[in-house]
């Protein structure tokens, strides 16, 4: 005796193992539009209908459309029951019930090439290589150009001979926007190594609130793709490193200060840490790698407000009298002053010593100028202008910015005193309506944003079409 007492129950079974076998077609295949045969991904959650059929949101709409353009109320119709609609004979490009899924295109993963020491840049054509995106900042540009060939040197070296060259972190010191993390994205997009960025204010001791010290490497294993022998060559930056000073007159615990320094100890010496993989904390159900750090370089920065009148206490106690009883008074500018930070400094700044001995590397950063801000938004290869430039040509209008008109940008900037960081949100501010306005006008050719215009005191300086050659 049949399983099923009539023709309705089977065509019920039916339809629902239809419509199980296209949705759980397994995590290679998508299902398709039987209207428009594109997949899944593209026009969005498809609609199951018996048989095997599924319909887009897009093709359900222009159904619709066409009902109601013909006149016809979809509401009168008679109402049918999904189950009971015969679709035998129905025929959508010869598509059999069950065709409605398929493969998915995997992307292919390019294999990323090793590091190689034949591969890694002199220190003169590293720092010329920076000279294109980074201006000033020439000494730091120099102790970072030698600080990683060194590191790099390291790495490749067999030990045979039985020395052993000791790891050479970084720290940068220098004040809000002077390109400390810009510096080090440079370095790491030069060398085509993993870059992982990471800033100390989210550390904390271990079993408390905030990100582990295994969350930096984390970062930089996802930065690499998983790859466990591309991130043990990579780059770690933390950043706000100067936030995690010992807490002066504190009574509770300072979970956030100097017991992530002394966490952070066996990291930056070389160990080797389990970091999760594909999350930033530690999880039972997170799978774990081992990863080496003897060979990351690990580069810290920081800006260490009043660290000035910490070197000049120095300063002015060892040359109080004699001939260089005048030094104090030479070195009242602040990057001068800057310059002369040493271990000392930075112990009585809050950092503990043995951190502070794991990064031998010291470079002081400048603070910028007005004209250090004015080729700084016109020459490096990316600069600012340069990208807005680019924009307006995608409209085929060429854009000009007056030497007046920069210097007020650098003036507007300095205020701020974020640095280079300012500068972007004040031209994109003085942007906004000559982006919004020009588009409209098919017959401009360039315009000249002047310091008048900047200022308020009239408009920018519009060329049309065929008479940019003419002078003024």
């Amino acid at each position: 005796m049949n399983e099923y007492e009539n023709k309705d129950e089977l065509l019920d079974k039916e339809e629902e193992e239809g419509s199980e076998d296209s949705r759980d077609s397994g995590s290679d295949y998508e299902q398709i539009c039987s209207m428009c045969r594109r997949p899944e991904s593209k026009c969005g959650k498809l609609m199951n209908l018996p048989g095997g059929l599924n319909i887009c949101p897009d093709c359900m709409q222009r159904s619709f459309d066409t009902f109601k353009q013909s006149g016809i109320d979809i509401n009168s119709l008679p109402k049918i029951p999904l189950g009971r609609i015969d679709l035998s004979n129905l025929n959508l490009g010869g598509m059999q019930p069950g065709q409605g899924v398929k493969k998915k295109k995997k992307e292919e993963k390019k294999p990323q090439p090793e590091l190689k020491f034949s591969d890694v840049p002199r220190p003169h054509l590293i720092k010329a290589m920076l000279d294109e995106y980074v201006v000033g900042q020439e000494k730091a540009k120099k102790v970072l150009s030698v600080a990683v060939y060194n590191h790099y040197k390291r790495v490749f070296s067999d030990g045979q001979d039985g020395i052993e060259i000791e790891k050479s972190n970084i720290l940068l010191i220098g004040p809000t926007g002077s390109g400390k993390t810009f510096l080090v994205k440079t370095l790491a997009g030069l060398l085509k190594v993993p870059l992982a960025i990471s800033d100390a204010t989210a550390l904390t001791e271990a079993g408390y609130i905030g990100d582990d010290i295994e969350s930096v490497l984390s970062k930089l294993l996802m930065a690499a793709d998983n790859d466990v022998d591309r991130a043990e060559h990579g780059i770690v930056f933390i950043d706000e490193i100067d936030k995690i000073a010992k807490k002066q007159n504190m009574n509770s615990r300072d979970v956030s200060g100097e017991s992530v320094q002394q966490e952070l100890l066996k990291m930056l010496e070389g160990s080797k840490v389990e970091v999760p993989v594909g999350a930033t904390s530690k999880n039972p159900m997170v799978p774990t790698a081992t990863l080496d750090t003897k060979n990351i370089l690990f580069i810290c920065g920081g800006a260490f407000p009043d660290l000035e009148e910490i070197i000049r206490q120095r300063l002015k106690g060892a040359n109080s009298i004699g001939f260089s009883s005048n030094l104090q008074e030479s070195t009242e500018d602040k990057d001068k002053v800057l310059s002369q930070v040493n271990m000392e400094d930075l112990r009585k700044f809050g950092m503990i010593p043995e951190f502070i001995g794991r990064l031998p590397v010291l470079a002081t950063l400048e603070t910028l100028n007005r004209e250090y801000l004015v080729r700084i938004l016109k020459e490096p290869k990316n600069a600012i202008l340069k990208q807005y430039q680019k924009l307006m040509a995608m409209d085929e209008v060429k854009l000009e910015f007056e030497d007046g008109a920069l210097e007020l940008i650098a003036e507007k900037a300095l205020e701020k005193e974020t640095g280079a960081r300012a500068l972007r949100s004040i031209i994109e501010e003085y942007m906004l309506d000559i982006m919004y306005e020009i588009p409209r006008d098919d017959s401009i050719g360039r315009v000249v944003i002047t310091r008048d215009y900047l200022e308020g005191k009239g408009g920018p300086r519009i060329i049309l079409r065929g008479m940019e050659q003419l002078p003024g």
